[in-house]
């Protein structure tokens, strides 16, 4: 069984983002960069079911600058076979990564493909329900167990009740959250290893592809500044300042 899994870079977890001084988008210049953490869950998890005997291949794509090398080399030392970057200096929105990832899965005949439910940059939450949809096969969303048997896959997913547990046939697509798994840190010995692993390199249009965003963004900028609170002495002056100030009752 050969499981894909898709990684994104992005602006480190720990940076605080600036917006451009003319509103289109966000400063990335000389920023610290690193694997979605989301994703990172996904290759743990891919990982995790190759060393139970379940899988016998992980395979990890990125698409991107040539900078994403780095984060599929991450992913190469968490303990991925092989790699591929789908280079593109384009804007990557989230259908044209799905439409990537789509000739990719049909090209390598992936059984599962994990991704993490979203990123931390754009927050979009849509490319691994594209993926199932353009290539018609089940899919479970934001994952916290996954159980690989007899050729099916039993994932349970956090919903606004609790928790739900779906029966999926494979092959199927699988999106991760944050209670899957916590990812190991990886040691020099394999970031080592990893420099030897096998990473191929092709372009969108190599896949045949259609990249050209269907999306424009018009306008990006901080959200407003909260103001401080109040202390108020009893719920009297808290009504009289929810009544005549905030004016929300």
């Amino acid at each position: 069984m050969k499981i894909l899994v898709a990684v994104k870079r992005v602006v480190d977890y720990n940076v605080k983002v600036r917006v451009k001084s003319d509103n289109s988008g966000v400063d990335i210049a000389n920023v610290k960069m690193s694997m979605n953490p989301f994703d990172e869950i996904a290759v743990e998890e891919a990982v995790r079911l190759k060393e139970a005997g379940v899988a016998t291949e992980v395979v990890v794509v990125s698409a991107g600058p040539t900078q994403c090398q780095e984060t599929l080399r991450t992913a190469l030392a968490i303990g991925a076979d092989r790699a591929i970057l789908v280079e593109s200096d384009a804007e990557l929105q989230p259908l044209a990564v799905a439409k990537i990832l789509k000739a990719l899965c049909e090209k390598e005949q992936a059984q599962i493909t994990i991704l993490g439910k979203q990123a931390i940059d754009d927050d979009s939450n849509q490319t691994g329900q594209m993926l199932a949809s353009l290539l018609d096969i089940p899919q479970a969303t934001f994952a916290s167990k996954v159980v690989i048997a007899d050729g099916k896959a039993s994932v349970t997913r956090e919903v606004d009740g609790g928790l739900e547990t779906i029966a999926l046939s494979l092959p199927a697509v699988i999106t991760t959250d944050l209670r899957l798994n916590e990812p190991r840190y990886v040691t020099l010995p394999n970031i080592m290893k990893a420099k030897k692993k096998p990473l191929e390199i092709v372009k969108p249009e190599d896949l045949g592809v259609d990249i050209a965003p269907r999306l424009k963004t018009l306008k990006v900028e901080e959200p407003p500044k909260r103001t401080a609170g109040v202390m108020v002495a009893d719920v009297a002056a808290l009504v009289e300042k929810l009544k005549n100030e905030a004016k929300v009752i």
